[in-house]
């Protein structure tokens, strides 16, 4: 028997996990590929873990490229460890200057804080016939080891899994135009020696058509989640982790815990509330100003900060919730555009959504098919507004609202739907390979 073609799916960071990557390697894997989820390293992580035939590896970056990948603090720190404090501040202007040839290295050699990763894999990552680049960090490295495994006498195939539209988002906000238009043309080079785009919904799809020198129209691959049907009784995993009591709301952030995500403005909108608690699942550099919230006396009994939980397990806290809320504002165009993991975790569990009114892609859907409402993310008592729509109405209404949520996802936004495009795009980049990917789609369309 031929030997299983091997597929790579690069995530430039931890992993620990990434939903999308998950879902995508899991599904090359039911389409008879060997797969190796390829994450960066990370304090208190294993180099290596399994999830079922899916092998996930953390690398650790290696070479000259490594002292810019600790981070900014980290480069600060390590400057002046051995001396016997912090430098002296700098007049304004020497300072500056004293930044230059740092940042002409970070403008040239951008992205810089993944090439140390990219040493190790080119080092260490066995060859590939397909590679997976989740994001503008994972393309480059895709594209060489591409090349190199071609070189090899494998057809390898790249794909650039276009996440978000990062450089139309906060992130870049700041960086001069003369360097963001570097950026834009090494990112259309690399568009061009892609052997296939795939992006996360039609809107954005649409946009880099327009954007890029792409051949074809980039695959849309939803961010969307399995099907899920919801055991009786009802989970209420949230009140048992929380103490919260039955009568009280509960009102879920899923997702990255930081600026411009519309936390504070949340948490205020649901003390507006009769008798509900703001709970935020999820990581990131806020997590430990939210916890000291939640011990905060106007907050008490109000507001929660969970840990992150496994994309496997969170239909049943996603369902726990009363509703989620996503109060993101829409000052990017990435922002404008996005359809993230939560959006689709909360309709799959068959929770309403309230949504910030310039997300325009998440609004059209939720005003559509009556999902949730709609406010003004910057405006605490609009958002409390908002949520009153949805947890104050008739109980029949509310429950027709849930319904509706599951119904729309079980029959159109799901993952077993999405994958079908992305996997007959897989079967024309490795042909070879076709029997045991049709059989993988007949069974998931069974």
């Amino acid at each position: 028997m031929t030997a299983r073609p091997r597929a790579v799916v690069l995530v430039a960071d931890p992993a620990a996990p990434y939903s999308r990557g998950l879902r995508i390697a899991r599904s090359l894997s039911g389409a008879g590929f060997d797969v190796e989820i390829v994450a960066i390293a990370a304090a208190g992580l294993p180099l290596v873990e399994r999830d079922g035939e899916v092998i996930v590896r953390r690398y650790v970056g290696t070479g000259i490229w490594v002292r810019w990948s600790i981070g900014r603090e980290g480069v600060r720190r390590a400057s002046f460890a051995t001396s016997s404090g912090p430098p002296a501040p700098l007049p304004g202007l020497l300072r500056r200057l004293r930044r230059l040839p740092g940042l002409a290295i970070k403008g040239v050699a951008w992205p810089i804080n993944a090439r140390a990763w990219w040493s190790t894999l080119r080092r260490d990552l066995p060859a590939a016939d397909l590679y997976h680049a989740c994001g503008i960090l994972a393309i480059p490295i895709a594209l060489d080891l591409a090349a190199a495994a071609r070189r090899q006498g494998r057809s390898a195939r790249a794909i650039y899994d276009v996440i978000d539209v990062i450089l139309e988002s906060n992130n870049y906000a700041r960086v001069p135009r003369p360097i963001l238009a570097w950026y834009r043309r090494r990112e259309a080079g690399w568009v061009r020696r892609a052997d296939a785009i795939v992006t996360v919904n039609d809107p954005i799809a649409d946009h880099l058509a327009q954007t890029w020198p792409v051949r074809e129209r980039p695959t849309v691959l939803l961010n969307c989640q399995p099907r899920w049907n919801p055991p009786r009784p009802s989970p209420d995993l949230i009140r048992a982790a929380t103490g919260i009591p039955a009568e009280r709301r509960v009102v879920l952030f899923l997702g990255r815990l930081g600026r411009e995500r519309g936390l504070e403005e949340a948490a205020r909108a649901v003390l507006s509330l009769d008798d509900a608690a703001l709970v935020m699942v999820g990581f990131g550099p806020w997590a430990e100003r939210l916890r000291a919230r939640d011990s905060d006396p106007r907050f008490v009994g109000r507001h929660f900060t969970l840990p992150s939980v496994h994309p496997d397990d969170l239909p049943g806290w996603t369902a726990s919730a009363d509703a989620s809320i996503i109060a993101v504002p829409g000052r990017s165009l990435n922002q404008r555009l996005s359809t993230p993991n939560k959006f689709w975790e909360s309709l799959s569990a068959g929770t309403p959504v309230v949504v910030g009114r310039d997300l325009a892609v998440m609004r059209r859907i939720v005003e559509a098919e009556g999902l949730g409402a709609v406010a003004d993310p910057s405006d605490p008592a609009d958002l409390g507004r908002a949520l009153r729509e949805v947890l104050d109405g008739p109980p029949i209404e509310v429950a027709a609202m849930r319904e509706r949520c599951l119904a729309i996802t079980r029959d159109v936004y799901n993952w077993e739907s999405a994958v079908q495009s992305y996997l007959e795009l897989v079967q024309s980049l490795v042909p070879s390979r076709r029997p045991w990917m049709e059989t993988e789609s007949k069974a998931r369309l069974s």
